[in-house]
């Protein structure tokens, strides 16, 4: 237990060099995490415009289930970093266990309530009676199998938060192979498999994420971070609840804001056509593609900034987020520029249609230049999060993604139809940005908490 104390602990040696060695190993974990929409929608595009316009419309839903896990896994890294830094052992495992059971508990309810929706919720979001069809194929399987795809989410946030990334984004990383070569099988019926199209891509995903829940498990287990006597006794089952949905629930809520507004934006694009639907779809999938260091940045910081929070170092909180937000305005720069010149041979390969690719170039062209000042909500949320307040991390984008994102998008598209909508976007992000990132620094200088210049 020594040898793995001694590792866990952040609140020694080099910020820097912590911050490579958390964000490094999740870079090839989130892109793991994120080629299973990727990898899905570019086979399913395969199959036309209709089926993709169809995956379109599952992302947001799918995205926001995903987002009250992230929230767990917020939750989960949150407190497990605090009690390492306070070198409290005893609670980690037995919350970590609770959190585990509070993940299927959460899993069961959710595909409880999501079946019987389906057809009012995405008929709410413009979907219309033959995309509906290939819908439902996608959404009941899974529905079904939302415990598999929530409960490595979790507990490879609690493997991070006791300084762990590699093992974490290795698991991932296995799934996200296993759903790249079966998905092809199962979609397009291949080596004497039937064609099942969006109901294989969803069965992929759920196969390749069984693998990673067993093995981060085992791993968890062998790491001394996952008892299965905590979930049979439930002793103090109470208290890991309350330690855990103060943060969940916040920071839940705010991860799936994004699915409800890309939801929203989807209903208003459906107004020109499905290939504006099909087109902003590949976008988002794009777009989290290329910000994958943006998120490991996030994610990786997050430990870091947790344990010194919990052992009260407060100068060695304030470097980690002076060097993650000044490398996220320079990453976000690059990616934006490289959208911008590479626009055109992205379009070609997601589709074939002239106005499709039209609608997909306007977004690379316009909504990525707001990138580098979007992320730095981005990151705020990150560190409240980590110090244990995600109400202002939920504040920054409840006002952010609700009463600006939303009015706005209806406005611009009023004004310029698909053209105006993409640039509401951006200018909301640049605005927020640059609001939340001066208000955050005040905030925290007049605490006296972090910032103290």
């Amino acid at each position: 237990m020594t040898t793995h104390r001694a590792k866990a602990d952040l609140t020694q040696g080099d910020i820097r060099s912590h911050l490579m060695r958390m964000t490094v190993p999740m870079i090839w974990g989130i892109l793991a995490i994120v080629s299973f929409q990727l990898v899905d929608a570019y086979y399913i595009s395969r199959l036309g415009t209709i089926p993709l316009a169809a995956f379109s419309f599952t992302f947001p839903v799918t995205y926001g289930i995903f987002s009250l896990f992230i929230g767990m896994s917020v939750a989960t890294s949150s407190v497990i970093s605090r009690l390492a830094g306070a070198q409290d052992f005893e609670s980690i495992k037995r919350i970590t266990s609770h959190a585990m059971f509070l993940v299927l508990i959460i899993s069961l309810i959710i595909a409880a309530i999501g079946i019987p929706l389906l057809d009012p919720l995405f008929r709410a979001c413009g979907a219309d009676d033959h995309s509906l069809a290939l819908i439902k194929s996608y959404m009941i399987p899974y529905f079904i199998g939302t415990f598999f795809v929530s409960m490595p989410v979790v507990g490879n946030a609690a493997l991070r938060a006791m300084g762990d990334a590699v093992r974490p984004a290795m698991i991932m990383t296995l799934a996200a192979l296993v759903n790249a070569a079966v998905a092809p099988i199962l979609v397009f019926g291949l080596w004497g498999f039937p064609r099942m199209e969006l109901h294989g891509a969803a069965l992929a995903t759920i196969s390749s994420n069984v693998i990673a829940m067993v093995a981060g498990l085992w791993l968890m287990y062998r790491r001394g971070l996952f008892d299965l006597s905590h979930i049979l006794s439930l002793h103090q089952f109470g208290d890991s609840c309350r330690r855990l949905l103060v943060i969940a629930l916040p920071a839940g809520i705010t991860s799936a804001l994004p699915s409800f507004v890309n939801a929203t934006i989807n209903h208003i694009l459906a107004k020109t056509s499905l290939a504006a639907v099909a087109a902003y779809g590949a976008a988002t999938r794009v777009e989290a593609f290329t910000l994958v260091i943006m998120m490991a940045l996030s994610i990786g910081m997050a430990p870091i900034i947790g344990q010194n929070w919990g052992a009260r170092l407060f100068p060695r909180v304030h470097q980690t987020i002076r060097d993650a937000l000044f490398f996220s305005i320079i990453w976000s720069i690059f990616v934006a520029v490289c959208l911008f010149f590479f626009a055109r041979p992205l379009a070609a390969l997601f589709g074939e249609t002239a106005e499709f690719q039209s609608y997909l170039i306007l977004f690379f062209m316009m909504v990525p230049i707001s990138y580098p000042l979007s992320n730095l909500t981005n990151g705020w949320g990150s560190v409240f999060n980590a110090i244990g307040e995600p109400k202002i991390s939920a504040l920054f984008y409840l006002i952010k993604l609700i009463f600006l994102m939303i009015p706005a998008a209806f406005i611009g598209y009023s004004i310029d139809q698909v053209r105006g909508t993409f640039i509401a976007i951006a200018l909301v992000n640049i605005l927020t940005g640059l609001v939340f990132h001066f208000w955050a620094k005040r905030h925290l200088n007049s605490q006296g908490k972090i910032l103290n210049r």
